[in-house]
């Protein structure tokens, strides 16, 4: 390696690294508020048809994603238009679906991604999923994890989101060996 090879790779080290990592980020702000942006031109405003005004609502992420449900009422006023137009139907409200309540499989000792299917399986669809050693690390790759814990106990019956799988990463220390 020539010496101006080595003086260049000398200033390619930690501080590059945290210089893009921070450019990184702020992009991915920017980004995140442009769709903000975007999320309260197109989706808010009045409905024309009841001149009634709508709301949307947005969550960023968390720990404990939560999940809502709004009603909006039906058009109570038809707009007057002219003979030859027809006046669309007005909106139906917001029917709540009821949640699954369903007994709680035994997934401990399986890969994450197998525990959620077992758990779908049986008629849930969102379940959680957290660091069982505490670090706060994020489940990307769901078979990279092992199921160490869950709550509730087999055979509670469940809802959705009520499933909480304690995880750690393969190959760390674990109760299932």
């Amino acid at each position: 390696m020539t010496s101006h090879q080595l003086e260049r790779s000398d200033r390619i080290g930690p501080q590059h690294k945290r210089k893009q990592t921070r450019e990184w980020h702020i992009s991915a702000r920017i980004a995140g508020i442009c769709g903000l942006i975007v999320l309260a031109v197109t989706g808010c405003g009045v409905d024309s048809s009841s001149g009634k005004t709508m709301t949307a609502s947005v969550t960023t992420a968390s720990t404990a994603p939560t999940i809502s449900t709004v009603a909006l009422p039906p058009s109570s006023t038809v707009p007057k238009s002219s003979a030859s137009q027809a006046a669309p139907p007005p909106p139906s409200p917001a029917r709540q679906v009821p949640a699954a309540s369903v007994p709680m499989p035994n997934v401990v000792c399986m890969n994450l991604q197998a525990a959620q299917n077992k758990i779908q399986e049986a008629g849930v669809w969102y379940s959680r999923s957290t660091d069982a050693t505490g670090k706060g690390r994020r489940q990307v790759l769901d078979a990279n994890w092992i199921v160490v814990a869950q709550t509730p106990n087999p055979g509670v019956l469940i809802g959705e989101g009520d499933a909480v799988l304690s995880v750690v990463k393969n190959g760390e220390p674990n109760s299932c060996r």
